[in-house]
């Protein structure tokens, strides 16, 4: 880069999941990352933005990977999911926030507690500050088995939910 340092992996990756996050980029500048950097780290960021894309095909995708077919290692299921929800992209993927929790119950139940872990902590959807997130949320832990694992972390997501309520309404 003239004038300035070189961007390493790690960095190219985060700009370019920005990027997809935005819309300023596409499939065409992601498989071009993925072929300069064809590790696993380069797997990840390419999960990473491809679930980032702000449309519904992608999005359609990305919930497929995650919650439907269970194909995806941890570490490629945690960037998926660290990439699917984008705060600004809060009315397209407004209609998955109802289908988390079940979907989320029923994946754990499925893989164990090293995915519960994951769901749990990189699949919730922490920009659904709303009282109807909470409520669904109260429901599932209410009315669903579930192994503890995901019980747990369900219980601390709902927690800090609650507490950002608290904070916005004061």
């Amino acid at each position: 880069m003239p004038g300035g340092p070189g961007l390493d992996a790690e960095l190219r990756w985060r700009v370019l999941g920005r990027l997809a996050a935005l819309g300023a980029t596409g499939d065409a500048e992601i498989a071009a990352e993925l072929d300069r950097d064809p590790s696993a780290t380069g797997q990840e960021g390419a999960a990473r933005c491809r679930a980032a894309l702000p449309t519904p095909e992608a999005k359609a995708a990305a919930w497929s990977r995650l919650f439907e077919t269970d194909d995806l290692s941890n570490y490629l299921f945690a960037a998926t999911a660290q990439g699917f929800w984008q705060p600004e992209q809060a009315e397209l993927v407004r209609t998955y926030v109802p289908r988390f929790y079940p979907a989320a119950v029923a994946l754990a139940d499925r893989r164990g507690p090293a995915i519960a872990e994951a769901a749990g902590r990189h699949a919730f959807p922490l920009h659904a500050v709303d009282a109807e997130t909470l409520r669904l949320g109260e429901e599932c832990l209410r009315d669903s088995e579930m192994i503890p694992l995901m019980r747990r972390k369900l219980v601390d997501q709902l927690d800090d939910l609650r507490r950002a309520l608290r904070v916005r309404g004061a």
